[in-house]
């Protein structure tokens, strides 16, 4: 029978945010929540990443935290809106996708600080992980929406 790898439920920067998946619960401060929620919008395509001011992180925070934007901070609220039947349905849609890549990235990192994976940096590609036990491959990215035609960009109002 197959081990089940289990998740290291030990991420927690701060108490302001949380993200839940697999019955896992991440903490996070607000200054790491939203680094992390700007990087997955800019990671999706959502955004470009010179869009990407205090205002736009604003809005984008309070969506990846409750779902929606109930005080708008700036334009891409609106934009978010009016893309709504690309970006904003389905299950698996750009709420999801945030919480998602915010979550990954801290099991990422809780997984590099505990001593179970290792960054390794690749030409052209990147960063990937590799287990620090037996050297396999380990966390490759998942597939990623490409929301680029919903994109707030040059344009964009």
């Amino acid at each position: 029978m197959a081990r089940r790898h289990q998740l290291s439920p030990s991420y927690a920067s701060g108490h302001d945010f949380a993200v839940e998946a697999a019955g896992v619960r991440f903490r996070f401060n607000a200054d790491d929540f939203a680094d992390r929620v700007g990087a997955a919008a800019v990671r999706l395509g959502v955004i470009d990443r010179d869009r990407l001011g205090e205002s736009e992180v604003q809005d984008l925070v309070a969506l990846a935290a409750h779902g929606r934007i109930l005080s708008p901070a700036s334009g891409l609220a609106a934009h978010l809106e009016r893309h709504r039947d690309i970006l904003l349905t389905g299950e698996e849609d750009l709420v999801h996708w945030l919480r998602r890549l915010v979550f990954r990235g801290a099991w990422i990192d809780q997984q590099v600080a505990d001593g179970r994976i290792e960054p390794v940096f690749e030409e052209p590609g990147g960063f990937t992980y590799r287990s620090a036990l037996t050297g396999a491959g380990a966390a490759p990215d998942p597939a990623l929406p490409d929301w680029r035609i919903g994109a707030y960009g040059d344009g964009a109002a």
